[in-house]
């Protein structure tokens, strides 16, 4: 059975972020329906908002917005309403739920949550720091870490790290190589938090083979693709996590964001423990 499309339009005043996370969480939850995204960004005037709308015009759809000038809302609103489209102010019934329960008006200003504060650079220094600490690069600088993530090959190490980065956690990668020690000092860290990847060797092989395949790479090395070698490598990284004591999450089923929500709880423990000491 083909997949049925819709034009899906996102208006927003600032980056869009927010809605493109709440349209792709909604449309997840049907299968064989996919969306045609129309995402506009920083839409401020009534000339970019005409733009805007003869874009819906053209193409027919839902129409999810973020918009704090309540003027341009509004009309935005309203033509929806003219050519039959739904439309949904995405933060608005957040908003007025906040508004009902703390008593006071919201301060309307767009791109709010992206202001240059003190969070804002953190996460900055965090990114930087886990760029520069990517597959076991400048691993003398471990103790300066908040987590460090082992595992062997196509554990999802970098990509998880990248996004504890943008929540502020300053992430490290070390990855685990056959025959390769481990750098010296990662059994003498006290600061971070060190948490073992694994995966089952049926997800490891099918993600190194598709790897292969997309760098067009011969694979010199059968092992790396290998089953039973795959399946020794993370008995091997089990029993160096156990040696260790590090916490353990097996990543065969779960999202970046899913392992990345695992490891922030812990990571929360971890830094309660730290504070009591």
């Amino acid at each position: 059975m083909g997949r049925n499309f819709f034009h899906l339009h996102l208006v927003s005043d600032s980056t869009g972020e927010t809605l493109i996370t709440v349209a792709r969480a909604a449309t997840a939850l049907y299968s064989g329906i996919s969306p045609i995204e129309h995402v506009y960004p920083l839409v401020r005037t009534a000339r970019q908002l005409d733009r805007v709308i003869t874009e819906i015009e053209n193409e027919p759809g839902i129409v999810l917005y973020t918009m704090v000038d309540q003027t341009l809302a509004d009309r935005l609103k309203l033509s929806c309403e003219e050519q039959g489209c739904p439309s949904l102010s995405v933060l608005e019934p957040v908003h007025n739920m906040f508004q009902s329960y703390l008593g006071v008006a919201t301060t309307p200003k767009a791109g709010a949550q992206h202001v240059l504060n003190a969070e804002y650079f953190r996460r900055i220094d965090a990114l930087n720091f886990t760029m520069i600490h990517d597959d076991g690069q400048m691993t003398e600088n471990l103790d300066q870490a908040d987590v460090v993530l082992v595992g062997v090959s196509r554990t999802s190490k970098t990509p998880t790290s990248i996004y504890l980065a943008n929540r502020g956690i300053k992430t490290a990668n070390v990855p685990l190589v056959p025959n390769v020690p481990l750098p010296p000092n990662m059994d003498q860290l006290t600061k971070p938090l060190v948490i073992g990847l694994v995966a089952s060797p049926e997800r490891i092989v099918q993600i190194r083979q598709n790897r292969l395949l997309a760098l067009n790479a011969e694979n010199k090395d059968s092992t790396y693709i290998d089953r039973q070698a795959v399946t020794e490598e993370i008995a091997q990284a089990r029993r160096l996590f156990d040696r260790y004591n590090w916490p353990v999450i097996d990543v065969t089923r779960r999202s970046i964001e899913e392992t990345a929500a695992a490891i922030i709880d812990l990571y929360r423990t971890h830094r309660l423990g730290l504070l009591a000491q």
